[in-house]
C-alpha cells in the first residue's frame, strides 16, 4: 500500500461555517481521542468522490488533533476491471461472479494485506468494496476497531456478490451507510451508522467566484457565456445517464434553441470502463456544437468544474443510481438549481419543490428544465434554500463531526457526552 499526502487544512478557517454549538462539539470530540491513532484505506488518491472527500477530511482531522493515515491500495488493471464489476453489480446489475474474479480480487487484497503486519492503529476505515477483503487478514488480537464505509447504493445487489462481500464486511466492527435505504433486507452488521459524505467549501472546487468570472473561464473550453447552459459534471458511467441528459437537451432546445450542453467529467484511475462510456457519449452528441464535452484530460481542475456549475443556469444529475452524488451538494452550495434522479443519496439533497426538483424520467427532466428556464423567480427560491441545506448538512465539517463521533463511541465514551441521538448506531 501506497501513503497518501494531502494539503494542510486549518479548522479555524471553516469556522465561519459553523454554529458556535456544532465547533465547541467538533473540538470537544476530537479532544477525548489524543493519543488514538486512524487510518483511511481505499483504491485511488485521485479521481471519484471518494479520494475528493478524503483530501478534505483527513487533513482536518489532522489539524483537529487526529492522528491519521491515508493509505491506497496497490493493483493492476485485471483488479479495477473486476472490482468496477463489483461497483455495478452491487448497484444491481445482472451477471455472474466468475472465479476468475474471486481469485484477483483475493489474491490482491492478500498483497496488500502484507503492510497490516507492521500497523498500530486504533481505527482503520476501508472505503468501498475494492478492500473490503482486508479485513480477514486482520493481526490485531481484536484491538483494533475496523470500520467499512460503503459509498454506494446496495439496496438490490446482485445476489452473488453481495453473498461474496457480506462474508467480509460482516466482520468489521462497524459499517457505515449514507442511508438506511442502502442496507440490503435482512443484513445483520455490526453498529450500523447513516453517515451522508460532505463537500470541502475551502477547495478550489466549491469557494466562491461570481458568476461573470465563472463565465468567462468557461468561454475558453468553447461555451457562449452570453446564453443558457445546462450541465452535468460527474463520471462517464451509465449509472450517471449522460446519454438521457442528451436526450434532455434536445427536448429542451426545440424550446429554447440558444440553450447550450455541458458534460464535464474526471476519468479515474479506478474506472477502466469509463473511457469506453466516454466515447460512447461523444458519438450520441455528434456534431452538435453546442454540447460541450470535456474531462480533467481537457485540463479541468476543481476550479473549472466550480466555474461550469456557478455559471451555469441548470445542474442535473439525472442518475439512474446514486449513492450520494456530491455534485449536487457543489451546485446547490453555488446557488445553482439543480435536478436530480429521484435515486439513492441524491433524494436526502433535495426537497422536491422546495430546493430543486427530483424526476424519474427524460421527458420529466426536461419539463423541470423548462419550468426553470421559463420562471427565474422559481430558480432563485431554489437557490437560496439548496445552499443554507448545504451549509447545515453537508459540509466536510458535518462528516468530520460525525467520524468523531462514531471513534469516540467506539472507544466507549458514550458516558457524558453531547453525541447526538441521529448518528447512533442503528438496531
Amino acid at each position: 500500500m501506497e501513503l497518501v499526502q494531502t494539503a494542510v487544512k486549518r479548522f479555524d478557517d471553516y469556522r465561519q461555517f459553523l454554529d458556535d454549538e456544532v465547533a465547541g462539539e467538533i473540538q470537544y470530540l476530537a479532544g477525548r481521542l489524543k493519543g488514538k491513532k486512524a487510518a483511511m484505506i481505499n483504491a485511488t488518491a485521485f479521481g471519484g468522490g471518494v479520494a475528493e472527500k478524503l483530501h478534505s477530511l483527513v487533513p482536518l482531522l489532522k489539524d483537529l488533533g487526529v492522528e491519521l493515515d491515508w493509505w491506497v491500495i496497490k493493483a493492476d488493471l485485471d483488479f479495477y476491471q473486476v472490482t468496477k464489476l463489483f461497483h455495478n453489480r452491487l448497484q444491481g446489475q445482472e451477471g455472474e461472479l466468475s472465479s476468475a474474479a474471486i481469485d484477483i480480487y483475493l489474491n490482491y487484497n492478500r498483497k496488500n494485506a502484507a503492510a497490516l503486519e507492521y500497523w498500530d492503529y486504533d481505527f482503520i476505515v476501508v472505503h468501498d468494496p475494492q478492500p473490503a477483503a482486508l479485513v480477514d487478514y486482520r493481526k490485531d488480537g481484536g484491538r483494533t476497531r475496523w470500520i467499512w464505509r460503503c459509498h454506494i447504493d446496495t439496496s438490490t445487489p446482485n445476489p452473488q456478490y453481495w453473498d461474496f462481500l457480506y462474508r467480509y464486511i460482516r466482520q468489521y466492527d462497524a459499517t457505515i451507510f449514507t442511508m438506511r435505504d442502502f442496507v440490503k433486507e435482512g443484513t445483520s452488521l455490526n453498529n450500523l451508522t447513516l453517515i451522508t459524505p460532505s463537500i470541502d467549501p475551502l477547495s478550489p472546487k466549491n469557494i466562491h467566484l461570481e458568476r461573470e468570472q465563472a463565465r468567462g473561464m468557461i468561454c475558453s473550453f468553447g461555451v457562449d457565456g452570453t446564453r443558457p447552459l445546462i450541465s452535468q459534471v460527474s463520471r462517464f458511467d451509465p449509472w450517471k445517464d449522460p446519454l438521457g441528459v442528451i436526450e434532455v437537451y434536445k427536448i429542451v432546445k426545440k424550446e429554447f434553441p440558444s440553450v447550450q450542453l455541458a458534460l464535464v467529467g474526471s476519468m479515474a484511475s479506478d474506472d477502466p470502463e469509463g473511457w469506453d462510456y466516454l466515447y460512447h457519449t461523444l458519438r450520441r452528441a455528434g456534431e452538435d456544437y453546442d454540447i460541450t464535452i470535456v474531462t480533467n484530460f481537457n485540463g479541468i481542475t476543481g476550479l473549472e468544474v466550480n466555474a461550469f456549475q456557478t455559471a451555469s443556469d441548470i445542474v442535473i444529475q439525472k442518475s439512474l443510481r446514486e449513492g450520494f452524488g456530491l455534485t449536487v451538494a457543489e451546485a446547490l452550495w453555488k446557488g445553482t438549481p439543480v435536478i436530480g434522479g429521484n435515486v439513492g443519496g441524491i433524494k436526502l439533497q433535495i426537497e422536491d419543490g422546495v430546493n430543486g426538483y427530483l424526476v424519474e424520467t427524460v421527458e420529466d427532466c426536461a419539463e423541470k428544465v423548462l419550468t426553470l428556464l421559463r420562471n427565474p423567480a422559481v430558480a432563485q427560491h431554489f437557490a437560496a434554500a439548496g445552499r443554507e441545506k448545504v451549509r447545515r448538512e453537508f459540509l466536510t465539517t458535518t462528516n468530520a463531526l460525525q467520524y468523531l463521533r462514531l471513534f469516540n463511541r467506539l472507544s466507549g465514551f458514550d458516558a457524558g457526552s453531547p453525541l447526538h441521538e441521529k448518528e447512533a448506531p442503528i438496531t
